[in-house]
């Protein structure tokens, strides 16, 4: 790929925001005229480096009809463009493609009483994407969010999910897993060993059993691998097209 840039595809965007989490933790800001997308679905940000164009998947955290667009990342040091998107400041130029892509969305998931959403790391953005949108409230009586990272100041969007905590008391819980320090009001361990030993379940207040639950995972192929072989070993089926199911995945990277 050289360093042009296809403008049917892309667009210029605008930065923000830089917003720093932790060490090589962001969320990126941009102001940038994109066309409609949904919920869940990923857009790319990219940028011409050392006269070629590199261009990566970043799943949006802001609904559709919200602005900024909001793209939640991790620094990979030896990467070729994470380390320049975190050297970007307000007023930078940025390429936003034009379409957002994938199919984890809530559109592709069949009906069900329950939503578990089960995310590790940045794979939290498309969750809080959905969450910000009616549908998920619309068609499911409870919601339980659970995010894994290894330390506590990994746990990033905090006050939105206090604010949908505060919205839905009844019907939203957010459970955190953290797996390298003990921290008040989280749980110490992988989301697929507190599955295994049910502390997640105990957390929620609430079963996790085909009959009732819908679960979308999302995250590192271990974790969304390991979580899947657990759940299908209760009885649960991977969600496809041709054969509807009560797993659906995204694997991210």
């Amino acid at each position: 790929m050289t360093g042009t840039v296809d403008p049917r595809k892309w667009c210029e965007g605008r930065v923000i925001e830089l917003y720093t989490w932790a060490d090589r933790l962001y969320s990126l800001r941009v102001e940038a005229e994109i066309e409609p997308f949904e919920a869940g679905q990923f857009g790319r940000l990219g940028l011409v480096i050392d006269g070629e164009f590199v261009g990566r998947p970043y799943s949006f955290v802001n609904a559709p009809d919200e602005k900024p667009l909001d793209f939640y990342f991790i620094e990979i040091p030896e990467g070729r463009l994470t380390p320049r998107l975190a050297d970007l400041a307000p007023g930078d130029k940025v390429w936003v493609a034009r379409k957002g892509a994938g199919l984890f969305t809530l559109s592709q998931v069949p009906e069900g009483r329950d939503l578990w959403l089960l995310a590790t790391g940045t794979a939290l953005g498309p969750f809080i994407s959905m969450l910000k949108t009616s549908m998920p409230w619309e068609r499911f009586e409870r919601i339980v969010l659970v995010h894994g990272v290894r330390t506590r100041v990994e746990l990033a969007y905090r006050e939105t999910l206090q604010t949908f905590r505060r919205q839905y008391p009844d019907r939203f819980v957010s459970l955190a897993c953290v797996t390298r320090e003990a921290s008040p009001g989280t749980l110490r361990a992988r989301i697929t060993s507190a599955i295994e030993n049910g502390t997640l379940e105990s957390e929620a207040g609430l079963s996790l059993c085909p009959e009732d639950s819908q679960v979308m995972i999302c995250g590192n192929p271990s974790m969304v691998k390991e979580t899947v072989e657990l759940l299908t070993s209760r009885g649960f089926e991977e969600n496809r097209r041709k054969q509807p199911g009560q797993i659906t995945i995204e694997r991210y990277w």
